[in-house]
């Protein structure tokens, strides 16, 4: 499969410039949604547009933020909570999805008590997980569907390894995971999914984000980001057996060794989406985007744990003008879409 551009694409992309613009590239490390940013290396498509980057990595979303804040990267991806904390600190933009991780955000416990807990979730007592993030959204959407009361639920606040570490030892029954975590969990310590966001109908967004004062400066590198960001993701969908081997070498780069399972299952439980699947899920023709319902539903959830003092609304800080531009630039969708 052929995965260049022609040279006269190649000039009109990079307006003829003879050197590549620096931008610098956020994400944590041995994430499924972190795969397109190795791939584009791999294949040399960012040289192909004109850019330039250089990539840092964060153990989570917090401290990715923070580091935003200081200007230490311009464009990258996380969760949805941080992405919307970014944008009521400090006005991060959200310009579009890196996949849909509802069903990789969970509650796990031990797999022969699923259902005796599901029939008395009031046995849920206390809850190991990283507050502040995805999965704490989802736990609490969880406890909520059951009719427990999270103020009733001791949260262990821990970061993801140390909750695998603490759950292997036997000092956890509950835990608050993403994946790979949870595959791990399965694998190790004999658990299951307890609940997801799936299921307590918590639709859980990864987030593609961009620096305000970088995109208001570089409109143009973010578009081309975004053009990098989708050909990876339309390569990855055609090339599922090439892709499924870069992704364990991308884990094992970030020191995480996964499965053929859990490797299955990345592929399977988080859905990527194409340009046009998000220019479509952005529109907001008829009123607020699905974009914007879903994040308003976890911003009114930070609020109502105190993670910000109120929820900043959807239009101030999803931008899905860069994504639509890529779709309008006959240059840039070519180059998304060539194979």
């Amino acid at each position: 499969m052929k995965t260049g551009i022609s040279a006269a694409l190649a000039l009109a992309l990079t307006g003829g410039i003879a050197h590549a613009e620096a931008i610098t590239v956020s994400y944590q490390p041995s994430l499924y949604w972190a795969l397109p940013f190795h791939v584009a290396t791999e294949k040399g498509w960012w040289a192909e547009v004109g850019l330039e980057p250089s990539f840092v990595t964060f153990p989570a979303g917090a401290p990715q933020i923070a580091a935003a804040q200081a200007r230490d990267w311009d464009v990258g991806g996380t969760g949805s909570v941080p992405a919307i904390l970014g944008a009521s600190r400090f006005g991060l933009k959200t310009i579009g999805l890196t996949n849909d991780e509802s069903r990789t955000n969970a509650i796990m416990a031990p797999a022969d008590e699923i259902e005796a807990v599901k029939a008395d979730p009031g046995q849920i007592t206390s809850l190991l997980l990283t507050t502040n993030s995805t999965v704490d959204y989802t736990a609490r959407a969880c406890l909520e569907s059951w009719g427990v009361e999270p103020g009733s639920v001791e949260f262990v606040n821990l970061a993801q390894a140390q909750i695998i570490s603490a759950v292997i030892s036997g000092n956890g029954r509950f835990a608050g995971v993403w994946a790979p975590n949870t595959y791990t969990l399965q694998e190790r310590a004999g658990y299951d999914y307890l609940c997801s966001g799936a299921d307590a109908g918590a639709i859980v967004p990864g987030a593609l984000v961009a620096r305000e004062d970088f995109a208001a400066e570089n409109p143009e590198a973010i578009q081309k980001f975004l053009a990098v960001y989708l050909k990876s993701i339309n390569w990855i969908k055609a090339n599922p057996d090439e892709a499924t081997e870069m992704l364990v070498d991308f884990y094992s780069e970030g020191g995480v060794e996964i499965s053929e399972a859990g490797v299955s299952a990345e592929f399977e439980l988080r859905p990527i989406f194409t340009l046009d699947e998000q220019v479509a899920m952005m529109a907001r023709d008829d009123g607020a985007s699905d974009v914007d319902g879903w994040m308003t539903q976890i911003a009114e959830f930070m609020t109502s744990v105190g993670t910000i003092p109120t929820a900043p609304e959807a239009g101030d800080y999803i931008d899905p003008s860069p994504m639509l531009a890529v779709a309008a630039d006959q240059a840039l969708s070519d180059f998304v879409n060539a194979e």
